[in-house]
């Protein structure tokens, strides 16, 4: 296994235990970018990041992932197709079954950028991957 696979299993690790709140594995300046839902964007740096993903997380009640398949990629990427559960705070509606994915770079141990993918379809063609 590659270092660059280990470090997102690392990140997988955390995330499906419900810790998203460790960040020393993105680089400072990271891009993460939402590359597709009701509120595509992309912004830089740890703190957007990390501001970002409060106010996701904080939108659903018992939010929780489940990473379904890595690939890693050429030029330092990594896909993780995975899925997601939880309810809406304010609606109540779950969102089981939703199988989205992440694409991460990696340079020097850090990941440079972090592309989260509502719909894994989307994140495939992007990367030019089959399914």
């Amino acid at each position: 296994m590659s270092p660059d696979l280990d470090l997102v299993r690392s990140i997988l690790a955390l995330w499906q235990r419900g810790d998203f709140s460790e960040t020393r594995w993105a680089h400072p300046d990271i891009e993460f970018v939402i590359a597709d839902g009701p509120d595509a964007t992309s912004m830089v740096g740890r703190g957007a990041m990390t501001v970002a993903w409060r106010e996701f997380l904080g939108a659903f009640a018992d939010y929780a992932i489940t990473a379904d398949e890595y690939r890693e990629l050429e030029g330092h990427r990594v896909y993780v197709r995975l899925h997601a559960s939880g309810r809406g705070k304010a609606s109540g509606a779950a969102i089981g079954g939703q199988h989205g994915a992440n694409a991460f770079e990696i340079r020097g141990g850090l990941v440079t950028r972090l592309a989260v993918y509502f719909d894994y379809r989307h994140a495939l063609e992007d990367l030019g991957l089959p399914e």
